[in-house]
């Protein structure tokens, strides 16, 4: 069994894109928008402005009030996308129950939509085109071929069905010419799928979810649950069994999460080479 470090990978593409923008006479901007004061989304933004800055990237974090009206994170929202020196914007979820969350993350402009959430960049992803794509799917596609898994042909079952995780997995891994099942809370029987995988990603929030019994000898497993559990933080995989019998397995923390981080980065670059015809490669 080997571990698909993360945390690793993360630190190697962030040199790599701290030497890029080094040699480049560039101003970068993201900006991220957060409202209310969520403590967990508080933690996640901080996270990511300190990575922009550690890179070269200019970043800000704009807080609004959980008392905001939604016309107002609509203007505010309407002034980033016409700012010049913004690039990026990344709306920080989960947002209060009165703002609709749809409706918030389609007035971002789909050139500045760096979580890859917009309806553009949804169905440039479903089509194969070259689009925006959310960061946490991106970063599993990305840490398994840092370490040279082949894709193609594989069988890959997905544990998880969200918009932000499972949905845009299943396309990417469509697109790498793998053959993809997605299981989700209605699914009769998850094992029935998982058994069979050659590449088991599951990412929904339930403790010890994926067991030994579940899963072949020989597979990979990308767990992308991150759960608090005796104040600890675990996956949604049974790590001590799992690990016996699969090929590569991810810890948590430390392996999906930083390539999130990671994949944030490039998308912002990427933002920053459509806006601006400038190419950083």
């Amino acid at each position: 069994m080997k571990i698909l470090d993360g945390k690793k990978t993360y630190l190697d593409i962030k040199e790599k894109i701290k030497n890029k923008l080094s040699n480049k006479n560039v101003s970068i901007g993201l900006s991220v928008l957060l409202v209310g004061d969520d403590p967990a989304s508080e933690i996640y933004v901080n996270m990511k402005k300190n990575a922009c800055r550690d890179v070269g990237i200019n970043s800000e974090i704009v807080r609004l009030s959980s008392e905001v009206s939604e016309s107002e994170v609509l203007e505010k929202i309407d002034s980033l996308n016409k700012d010049d020196k913004i690039h990026g914007i990344l709306v920080q979820l989960p947002l209060p129950k009165h703002i609709n969350e749809a409706k918030i993350l389609q007035a971002v402009s789909h050139k500045k939509d760096v979580d890859g959430f917009h309806p553009y960049n949804v169905g440039d992803l479903v089509i194969g085109e070259d689009g925006f794509v959310p960061a946490t799917p991106l970063g599993v596609i990305e840490l398994l071929k840092a370490y040279d898994i082949e894709i193609k042909s594989k069988d890959v079952a997905i544990i998880g069905a969200s918009n932000i995780v499972g949905k845009p997995l299943f396309s990417l891994f469509l697109n790498e010419g793998a053959t993809v099942s997605i299981c989700h809370k209605r699914t009769k029987d998850i094992s029935h799928y998982t058994k069979y995988a050659d590449i088991v990603c599951v990412g929904v929030g339930l403790p010890n979810l994926i067991k030994a019994d579940m899963v072949k000898d020989g597979a990979i497993i990308i767990d992308i649950g991150i759960n608090k559990v005796d104040k600890k933080i675990v996956g949604d995989v049974d790590f001590e069994g799992v690990s016996k019998k699969a090929s590569y397995i991810t810890p948590v923390p430390g392996g999906v999460g930083p390539m999130t981080i990671a994949m944030l980065l490039e998308n912002t670059i990427k933002a920053f080479n459509l806006i601006e015809g400038e190419l950083i490669d």
